[in-house]
């Protein structure tokens, strides 16, 4: 008998809720939102999911209160912002999701000892995530239609207004179009910034059982989707813990600090063995370039970002710079999951290149020997090469490279991507095949080309040829028949010119010109680009791929020159730090980031290994761009 009352129990619980929250979803459907789209649609599910990731309930309950600021107040109707204050329920059991007040003096009048309690006349938004099975016809229906993202493996947001009664009735609406947008942003943001709080060790837990957390403050940019901006890609979201936090001036601070609080010194539980992020190999100790073997070395147990050889050079590295960047760190860190690329079958980590290549029975051979330092005495473009592109790609079985063959599908001219998953479907390549290692440069031009760059876009659209000025290239000038493939995709319609400037170029290939393809031709320029760049045909696009802009000097003329054209302009690097740097770079130099700091989805899958951090780092791993 107990067996058969928990059955229904568990049963009632999964249909109707339980604990803190004020049950089952209205039935609310976006599909009745006013000027949606089914991007914009897509988009919300595509947050929600990635909020769902991080698990914020975990931690967090409905105690815990947030303030949220979005943009201005005087963007949002009323001249303030719609639901500045937010939790998350489902940390005490019931519903899991968060809902977003009109001010904190509503959330903590709902907020009871056990439940949500229903107050007369207060309105708040309501996310929650709900089995799809027990979900209304038309959100069903609308989920199938659009085949939007499931947050977890079975549930999905429910987004609607719920607004209480004097007789303490609900009454549920379908959210705003402007609700969503502030919702859209607060899931983004959140969801990066909430692993950043740190449990406050000097003041111990409620009578409650509730956990108390350091004050907190911080702001990130998030981008809108195209169907969500309003003037601007990008907005500011401050997130802060009490509501009220307000920024501190601290003069130790430096400008790449964040304004949250790290200044407890380093503890013995904030070491760990390196082993737990690498299997083998010697890595350098941040603070003093020492060399040291991986079950030697320690790392920062708290963002597990930093190597170190030892207590005494962590302590002083904590103190020197690393506790105003922990933080970040670990927020970098955080995002490993969403970077990595699962959908491959063979290894996609290369923490000793020359090991990985063997394991692929690759080493040396073809394109793939700019993979490795083995051939670093012979200069870039000028390997041995042996005719065939069963050669170049090191020998790989015929099913596991791109021929050299137009499509024979009925696809649109450009061929349009949006990742690895539908490039390897259309050239029915197996996941097991390693060439997006090597793709990833021709094909992340092509979709800057085709998808950021508009003004490209729509030139290839009518036919007509782009001409792209290609920086500083090195490795890439020994993978002239991987760049053929853009020719394939353009699918019979428009040409491109490469126009590749560096003073990598060897002098013997200086000035000459390659057809690489029908479709695409290469010119090699050896020089300056600042230098160069008045003999050269005008471009419509800039691009320069893994560019490291703060490490090298020259790159100060080539901006300064960007800037007078005023032609689109794209960056890639290979982590989030070293995109903080290029930004810091960029604006130096005068230049908007106006196409913000984006994951790639043509980055290698291939993990790179620095050689003091755990970072993740993928080659063209991010995207940003000017005067877009």
């Amino acid at each position: 008998m107990d067996l058969h009352l928990k059955i229904l129990f568990d049963r009632f619980q999964e249909q109707f809720g339980s604990g803190p929250g004020l049950g089952p979803g209205s039935g609310a459907c976006l599909m009745k939102v006013e000027g949606i789209s089914p991007n914009f649609i897509k988009s919300i599910f595509r947050a929600a999911a990635a909020l769902y990731r991080t698990e914020p309930w975990k931690r967090f309950h409905p105690g815990h209160f947030f303030g949220v600021r979005v943009g201005k107040d005087s963007d949002w109707s009323g001249k303030k912002y719609p639901f500045p204050c937010a939790q998350f329920i489902g940390g005490d059991g019931g519903d899991v999701g968060f809902y977003l007040f009109r001010s904190e003096n509503d959330a903590k009048r709902m907020t009871g000892s056990r439940e949500t309690v229903r107050v007369p006349n207060v309105e708040l938004l309501r996310v929650t995530y709900e089995l799809e099975t027990l979900m209304f016809p038309s959100n069903r229906k609308m989920i199938k239609s659009f085949s939007l993202e499931a947050s977890g493996s079975d549930r999905f947001p429910v987004v609607d207004v719920a607004r209480c009664t004097t007789s303490s009735d609900l009454r549920f609406r379908s959210p705003t179009f402007e609700e969503l947008r502030f919702v859209y942003a607060f899931m983004r943001a959140i969801s990066m910034v909430h692993p950043l709080l740190q449990v406050d060790k000097e003041v111990g837990p409620h009578l409650s059982g509730l956990i108390c957390f350091e004050p907190f403050i911080e702001t990130v940019d998030v981008q809108w989707p195209s169907e969500m901006a309003k003037g601007n890609d990008l907005v500011a979201v401050t997130i802060s813990h009490p509501p009220g936090q307000a920024y501190e001036d601290k003069p130790s601070s430096t400008a790449s600090s964040t304004p949250t609080k790290y200044a407890e010194p380093p503890k013995e539980e904030f070491f760990m063995d390196v082993r737990v992020n690498s299997k083998s190999g010697s890595m350098q100790c941040a603070m003093c370039d020492k060399e040291v073997n991986g079950d030697q070395s320690l790392c920062c147990g708290r963002c597990r970002a930093v190597v170190y050889c030892g207590s005494v050079c962590q302590k002083q590295h904590w103190k020197e710079s690393h506790k105003s960047m922990c933080g970040l760190y670990k927020a970098m860190m955080e995002r490993e999951e969403e970077l990595a690329m699962k959908i491959f079958m063979f290894p996609c980590s290369a923490e000793q290149p020359c090991k990985w290549l063997e394991s692929l029975e690759i080493h040396q051979k073809g394109m793939w020997r700019r993979k490795c330092n083995c051939y670093s005495h012979c200069l870039f473009g000028l390997l041995p090469v042996k005719s065939g592109l069963w050669d170049s790609w090191g020998g790989l079985n015929d099913e596991e490279y791109p021929r050299d063959s137009p499509f024979h599908n009925q696809l649109t001219s450009p061929i349009l991507l949006s990742g690895w998953s539908e490039y390897y479907n259309l050239r029915s390549l197996p996941l097991s095949s390693p060439v997006a290692d090597i793709l990833s440069h021709p094909l992340t031009v092509y979709y800057i080309l085709t998808a950021l760059s508009i003004s490209s876009k729509n030139l290839l659209l009518k036919g007509k040829e782009v001409i792209l000025h290609y920086l500083g290239p090195e490795g890439e000038l020994d993978w002239m028949p991987a760049f053929a493939e853009i020719s394939h995709l353009l699918n019979g319609l428009g040409n491109i010119q490469i126009v590749m400037v560096g003073p990598e170029v060897p002098t013997n290939l200086s000035g000459t010109t390659s057809g690489i393809s029908s479709r695409v031709r290469v010119n090699l320029v050896r020089g300056f680009y600042q230098e160069e760049a008045t003999y050269l045909p005008s471009p419509h696009a800039v691009v320069a791929l893994n560019c490291e802009l703060d490490r090298y000097a020259s790159w100060g003329g080539a901006l300064d020159l960007i800037k007078a054209m005023g032609i689109p302009a794209f960056f890639t690097e290979q982590s989030e730090l070293t995109c903080t740097n290029t930004k810091q770079v960029l604006r130096s130099a005068g230049l908007h980031i106006t196409h913000p700091v984006t994951p790639n989805p043509f980055r290698s899958p291939v993990k790179n290994h620095g050689s003091s951090s755990n970072l993740p780092s993928y080659c063209n791993g991010f995207v940003l761009g000017v005067n877009t």
